[in-house]
């Protein structure tokens, strides 16, 4: 059992949120997982992304080749798009329908997700309405993972279990709004 997974998102949307939560499922599930360091910009707005590779085997290798990820996890539309090259003929993407602006020639969102459309299976879901819906908008990231957790080869509860870890620490209203974050992009990524 493997899986391949490329994390894209500008700085600041909570990428390594996302990647401690499946970080630390694959461990307890007992998988290995090796995980790039998040490439980009180390400040708010500029583009990141990571590669994630988890097994049940031995992982030679932290880079995911081109053509080879089963899956693109993207909290921002036009990062889905960039990283399309990496996606298997078979791969899945699940992005968000919101746009981060943060360059002048921004490409009309309609046009970014056609695009994505195009390339084959995805999940497109409003992020920011959903999360807005849930409590609070910086939820946008627990949305994401909630729409690609039943295409992950991690256990939903696993996945809740350290949600609640990773924001126990802000408080119990944030650890509830995380995971009806998680909820409703899960049902909306069904």
């Amino acid at each position: 059992m493997k899986q391949d997974i490329i994390l894209a998102g500008v700085g600041g949307q909570g990428i390594l949120s996302i990647a401690f939560v499946i970080d630390n499922a694959a461990l307890a599930e007992g998988l290995s997982f090796k995980q790039a360091e998040v490439h980009g910009m180390a400040q708010r707005g500029g583009a990141v992304q990571s590669h994630m590779r988890l097994s049940s085997e031995r992982i030679w290798s932290d880079l995911i080749p081109r053509g080879e990820a089963d899956m693109i996890l993207s909290v921002e539309p036009l990062e889905a798009l960039r990283y399309l090259e990496y996606l298997r003929p078979d791969g899945i993407v699940v992005t968000s329908s919101t746009p981060y602006v943060n360059i002048p020639d921004y490409p009309p969102v309609e046009s970014v997700l056609a695009g994505i459309r195009n390339a084959g299976t995805c999940v497109i879901v409003d992020s920011e309405k959903i999360a807005k819906e849930a409590g609070t908008s910086k939820a946008q990231n627990t949305v994401m993972l909630g729409a690609a957790s039943k295409h992950l080869i991690l256990k939903e509860a696993t996945l809740r279990r350290f949600i609640e870890v990773l924001f126990k620490a802000r408080g119990e209203n944030v650890v509830q709004a995380n995971l009806k974050a998680f909820e409703m992009g899960r049902s909306a990524g069904a």
